[in-house]
């Protein structure tokens, strides 16, 4: 009796395949169709993105020769070029070395301007590399107020770019004729032990130089005086 019970079981569940495949088996075929296809995209598209880096990687290595060759003006050019085609990462770091080729080429207001839109979108850390090279033209002209909110981002809490702020104000005082306040920061970042140790000896320099009197204006030297009977031509017999 079990067995005609088994195959009475087995023909329901049979019916009941056919009849849900007749109601259902375009869609599940449709499903896979699109699961197949999503698939095959996504690997056209790794595709892609990879051919497009590829590209990108050797368009910028070109451009760092340009600019490494002297050739400022051609290199910002091709920056810019990759900075409109080329993929997010490769696009924000071309706009940073065009800024570079800028000013490099003299062309100083296009290189701030530029600084400041990637430091005021970028929020990593090239945008504080923007931030902080934009401070630098910056530190000529502009007051030290106003370089003090432009570097705020920089010099809150423990930001690892804060002695490299920190060097600019300095100079800033100095630039002013502060000297002791300068004198003073030089020296706190010459002390410094969490701060580069580039920096540590461009701070002793500058601390170095005020303290010594090297910035002071001394006048100008004197013309040496005219060797005798060189007057008028006439040269010794």
């Amino acid at each position: 009796m079990s067995d005609i019970f088994r195959e009475v079981e087995e023909d329901v569940r049979k019916e009941r395949l056919e009849k849900l495949w007749k109601q259902y088996g375009d869609y599940i075929i449709a499903g896979a169709a699109v699961l197949v296809i999503g698939i095959a995209g996504y690997k056209v598209w790794q595709h892609y993105e990879q051919q497009q880096q590829m590209k990108a990687s050797a368009a910028y290595t070109t451009a760092v020769q340009l600019s490494d060759g002297g050739n400022a003006i051609q290199a910002a050019e091709a920056f810019a070029k990759i900075a409109h085609d080329a993929p997010g990462g490769y696009a924000t770091a071309a706009r940073l070395s065009e800024a570079d080729a800028l000013l490099a080429s003299g062309r100083t207001g296009d290189a701030l301007s530029l600084y400041k839109s990637i430091a005021t979108k970028e929020k990593a850390e090239l945008g504080d590399v923007a931030r902080l090279r934009a401070a630098w033209i910056m530190s000529d002209t502009s007051s030290k107020s106003d370089l003090q909110s432009w570097l705020a981002p920089l010099t809150e809490g423990d930001s690892s770019w804060r002695f490299m702020a920190r060097e600019i104000l300095a100079y800033c005082d100095y630039r002013d004729g502060a000297m002791k306040q300068a004198l003073s920061e030089y020296q706190l970042l010459a002390a410094e032990p969490s701060a580069p140790a580039a920096l540590h000896q461009r701070a002793f320099a500058m601390a170095t130089l005020i303290r010594t009197g090297g910035e002071r204006n001394f006048g100008t030297v004197p013309p040496p005086k005219p060797a005798p009977n060189s007057l008028n031509g006439n040269m010794p017999q």
